[in-house]
């Protein structure tokens, strides 16, 4: 890694019976981010510098995920287990609260932790990831069933280990540059670091296990009661997102009671690595 790192630290936390890894860069308020699928601290490379100018900056890997635990069985997927342990990270670290930032599965949590400890919520930052209602909804359409084809192949067991890691783990890095609108967006550093992120022993079977486990989700989603979320809520949305459609983000104020919507144009789903600077700057604006 280049040595525009050399001020990250990186650093181990117990939470919820296992041990998270992190890298950590500024002092200050909390700002604790989650990655998504397949990814790990590493996309947030743009962000941890710009915010710990002025933050504590905790960039995750998951449970599963890069040097972070990789508990067996599919059940420690499972979205409460995810959930409790942002909480023991937030309180391992001596916080109450923080600012969560979340992108794809790491929005998926953030949604869902917002809900149920809102009081370590100061501001919801989401990126790519509808509101959990609204995904339960989307899901049950055909437009949005046909770009979610990914979430039916991944409940079959060991097929989608074996083809996402034959040919050097070409598709994880396929899945960065081909749904990339600005090609010059994932240098060949930065595809070779997913994939051997992806290709640590134990990781590639944990991280399809949260589509092991989604389906109860989204189900329980469908039937839930939503109360109106009282965080100050942005959502940044690349609009060329070809596996979750734009449509999904409509409708979100119903849910947020003081939601800020920003959609980038020409921009696919990874989108804070895409378009840094820009998701930046609706960050820094969200945050004044």
């Amino acid at each position: 890694m280049s040595t525009s790192y050399k001020n990250w630290q990186k650093d181990f936390i117990q939470t919820n019976g296992i041990t998270l890894h992190y890298v950590t860069q500024g002092e200050g308020k909390l700002m604790l981010m989650l990655h998504g699928f397949p990814e790990f601290w590493y996309s947030w490379r743009h962000q941890i510098p710009e915010f710990a100018q002025d933050h504590h900056v905790v960039a995750l890997d998951l449970r599963g995920f890069n040097e972070s635990d990789k508990p067996k069985t599919v059940e420690a997927y499972r979205l409460e287990e995810l959930v409790k342990d942002v909480a023991g990270v937030i309180q391992g670290l001596g916080y109450e609260n923080c600012i969560l930032v979340g992108h794809d599965w790491g929005g998926f949590i953030a949604w869902h932790f917002a809900y149920t400890y809102p009081e370590m919520v100061e501001k919801l930052i989401i990126m790519n990831l509808p509101h959990p209602a609204k995904f339960s909804q989307g899901l049950s359409t055909p437009a949005q069933l046909l770009k979610s084809w990914y979430i039916l192949f991944f409940q079959l067991p060991l097929l989608p280990e074996l083809i996402i890691q034959s040919n050097d783990y070409q598709l994880i890095a396929s899945a960065f540059q081909n749904m990339a609108i600005d090609k010059d967006a994932f240098s060949k550093e930065d595809l070779e670091a997913f994939k051997d992120a992806a290709a640590k022993r134990g990781a590639l079977t944990a991280m399809i296990n949260y589509y092991r486990n989604i389906f109860k989700t989204l189900f329980d989603n469908l039937k839930k009661e939503w109360t109106v979320l009282d965080i100050s809520t942005l959502m940044i949305w690349g609009e060329e997102d070809t596996a979750l459609g734009k449509e999904l983000t409509y409708g979100t104020d119903i849910y947020v009671k003081d939601l800020t919507l920003k959609y980038i144009p020409n921009c696919s789903h990874w989108v804070q690595q895409e378009q840094p600077q820009l998701v930046n700057k609706y960050i820094r604006d969200f945050l004044r």
